[in-house]
């Protein structure tokens, strides 16, 4: 076997190793934090995650202020003990219908700014859009806009977490928050516009204070996998 088919079989092998590891951390070590440069890294894994239409209907926020946590903390039953611990904790927000019409001006920027099309390829892009939107996948109201957009964004959230345990860093993902109240603590600390985004998820990062004892436990692949 050849020097590349090794490498390949060592990479396959490094990956699956790691995601056998990661697990859903709720406690983790305090006084130990993660290095600039390491957390930079998972940043620039989310900020690059692919989305539909390459939209990136996101934006993340990293919550590192005690008084910004303590007050989250109050909102967030399944991230309480996260939000003590955590290294790094994070709200990751989706966008809703306003910044997702065809002739939004976040749209426009992302078009003109970010992928500088011509006019023309500009508006074929979005009149595809409109034709995917109306007729082909039934975003048609405000809450089927917010939960497309969100779907982006968990892309981006398992990118981040499968990037940070193969740099031996742990996560959570978190949904135990109340929506609406943390999204209103968001607005009023002037972080979020509620008309723009909405929160989708939260997700904590850290070095996790013990070893599970669990095994990982999965379906079997001929539950999950079926081949037409």
């Amino acid at each position: 076997m050849g020097s590349y088919a090794h490498n390949c079989m060592d990479k396959r092998k490094e990956l699956i190793d790691a995601l056998y590891s990661r697990r859903a951390i709720k406690i983790f070590q305090e006084d130990k934090k993660i290095s600039d440069e390491d957390f930079e890294f998972i940043l620039e894994v989310a900020r690059i995650s692919p989305s539909s239409f390459g939209f990136e209907p996101w934006k993340f926020l990293v919550v590192q202020s005690d008084e910004m946590r303590s007050k989250i903390h109050d909102l967030s039953w399944g991230a309480k003990r996260q939000l003590k611990s955590a290294s790094h904790f994070m709200i990751l927000l989706a966008r809703k219908s306003q910044d997702m019409a065809p002739d939004s001006n976040f749209l426009r920027y992302i078009s003109r700014d970010i992928y500088r099309l011509p006019a023309k390829v500009e508006q074929t892009k979005f009149d595809h859009y409109k034709n995917f939107m109306e007729n082909e996948f039934d975003l048609t109201d405000d809450r089927k806009v917010f939960d497309w957009s969100s779907r982006q964004v968990y892309i981006a959230l398992a990118n981040m977490m499968n990037a940070a345990i193969q740099i031996g860093i742990d996560s959570c993902p978190i949904e135990g928050f109340e929506k609406e109240n943390v999204e209103k603590l968001l607005e009023a600390e002037g972080l979020i516009d509620r008309n723009q985004f909405g929160v989708s998820v939260m997700a904590a990062f850290g070095y996790k204070k013990e070893d599970s004892h669990y095994p990982k436990a999965r379906q079997p692949m001929h539950s999950v996998v079926e081949w037409v």
